[in-house]
């Protein structure tokens, strides 16, 4: 089992920063990613990391934007998010899979993961 928390949401203003940070325990050497799901649209994947993080995917929309990182002796996986727009508005989610295999395709699904947080709020002003 793994639990994750997530936290570091907030409400900022565009171009503004943030870093999302989500403590996991449990079984936690796994493939993660982060997720957001804004109102009335489906949740989509942020990014994903490798269980050491030697790989990474981004989705198209935020990419060159957000860095994810992990940082395994504190069993925590980041997501550094600049130059936020208000369209990043959303509940962003931590997920972390069962496999230690990272493949590109899987780490953008969502069905791969199988212990998600609770979710912390992101707001962006424009």
């Amino acid at each position: 089992q793994v639990q994750l928390v997530e936290s570091g949401g907030g409400l900022v203003q565009a171009g503004d920063s943030l870093r999302l940070s989500c403590a996991a325990s449990g079984r936690t050497l796994t493939n993660m990613g982060w997720f957001r799901q804004a109102p009335g649209k489906e949740r989509e994947v942020v990014a994903a990391i490798s269980r050491y993080g030697s790989s990474t995917y981004y989705a198209d929309s935020i990419k060159a934007r957000f860095t994810i990182s992990r940082d395994n002796a504190k069993n925590t996986v980041y997501l550094q998010m600049n130059t936020l727009k208000p369209e990043d508005t959303a509940v962003y989610y931590c997920a972390a899979t069962s496999s230690y295999i990272f493949t590109y395709t899987d780490a953008g699904r969502q069905s791969a993961y199988h212990y998600w947080g609770q979710g912390t709020q992101v707001s962006v002003s424009s």
